[in-house]
């Protein structure tokens, strides 16, 4: 397995998601964010020389002309979907959550339909209305769940990404008002920007493992996690703890910066639960860190402790 060095080079938010036939198939952002490409492997680290193709565009003009941001692919109800956020051409900063079906069983040469913005449940009227994105599908106890960052403002002008939590009525829309599921509260979720994003779920053992990244996007970015019961209630905001402390930072001795925006998967075996987050290889940025194109995808084993809660921890054996 590639510890500690590039799997994919220059992709963030990378998703790698293995289907039931046992391909692995890989997605993230592209540094120039206008395109969304998939690539596929029956190994992991196949994935690095796998050819990519791109399966969608960024239209001209309008809705999903800009910043076409951290793609998911995922396979519900017999169908693949990519989700993705994105903003407008004539301004790049006003993004959403949108969904794309494939047309077919093949999501590498099938067509992609656009299904639109990410539709919020009849009673809620505040979902979707600000800069929205990082949207991720998880399924608990036979329901269906979508988790996404949103920013919302106070009166002083300070703008904060929150994560929030909704029961899903079909893959491309919601059946229930927004919970918000966690604010940035602690130090190391502020440096920079107040931001909780980048959600991941991990489902184990009659638990739900949330891991989400918070502050700027330099070497400052780390990673959190949030906790709760499978059978638990989780649009109650107290059927959840939040880790005190982050879960994964930069680490300068191994030369790995400002790893976060995780996803989940197995190794080959089926049972090694494995994270796939991005990282920069040094720590000093010249300009906008968001316009930085080395954030490369990793990939970490993930132990356990006794009481079965995942460890993150960089292996020290290859630099």
């Amino acid at each position: 397995m590639k510890y500690n060095s590039p799997l994919v080079p220059q992709r963030a938010d990378p998703f790698v998601y293995r289907h039931t036939d046992g391909w692995y198939y890989f997605t993230g952002s592209v540094p120039s964010y206008d395109r969304i490409e998939l690539r596929r492997s029956k190994t992991i680290n196949g994935l690095s020389a796998a050819e990519p193709v791109d399966v969608w565009h960024k239209h001209s003009h309008g809705p999903m002309g800009d910043h076409i941001w951290a793609p998911e692919l995922h396979y519900l109800d017999g169908k693949f979907y990519i989700y993705f956020g994105a903003g407008e051409a004539e301004n790049k900063w006003a993004l959403r959550p949108y969904v794309l079906e494939c047309e077919g069983q093949d999501p590498m040469k099938d067509g992609w339909r656009e299904l639109g913005m990410m539709q919020r449940a009849k009673n809620d009227e505040a979902s979707f209305t600000g800069f929205s994105l990082d949207g991720t599908v998880f399924e608990a106890a036979g329901e269906r769940y979508y988790v996404w960052a949103e920013k919302v403002g106070f009166g002083n002008g300070l703008l904060t990404s929150n994560l929030y939590i909704a029961k899903m009525a079909t893959p491309w829309s919601l059946s229930t008002p927004a919970m918000e599921l966690t604010t940035p509260d602690y130090d190391w979720e502020r440096v920079g920007f107040w931001v909780d994003e980048g959600p991941a779920a991990l489902v184990r053992g009659g638990k739900i493992y949330l891991t989400f990244s918070s502050s700027a996007t330099g070497a400052c970015y780390c990673m959190g996690m949030m906790e709760a019961d499978e059978g638990a209630d989780l649009l109650d905001r107290n059927s959840w703890k939040k880790s005190r402390h982050p879960v994964l930072e930069t680490d300068a001795e191994l030369g790995i910066f400002g790893p976060g925006h995780n996803s989940f998967t197995v190794a080959e075996d089926g049972e090694t639960v494995l994270s796939i987050y991005h990282a920069r290889p040094y720590e000093k940025i010249v300009g906008d860190p968001l316009y930085d194109p080395n954030r490369h995808a990793h990939v970490m084993e993930v132990a356990f402790d006794a009481g079965g809660r995942p460890v993150f921890r960089f292996p020290r054996e290859e630099k």
